[in-house]
């Protein structure tokens, strides 16, 4: 479970970068979040934040859980 909330926390997270990010190298948002919803930059930093995060405590645990099952 932890293996997908990590992908889920990534893949979150690169949509969020992406929406934040598109304007300065191109048009507008990029990614797919733009296509479903219209979103302020604020909002696609929230997700990029939010995403990171999961991602990153989903790794952490899945490490730490290894870690434990070792000893």
């Amino acid at each position: 479970m932890k293996e997908i909330c990590a992908w889920v926390g990534w893949i979150v997270g690169i949509q969020g970068g992406l929406g934040l990010l598109g304007p300065v190298w191109g048009d507008g948002p990029q990614g797919l979040l733009h296509h479903w919803f219209d979103l302020s930059p604020a909002a696609y930093a929230v997700i990029l934040v939010g995403g990171l995060a999961l991602g990153i405590w989903a790794d952490i645990s899945r490490k730490r859980d290894k870690a434990r099952a070792a000893r």
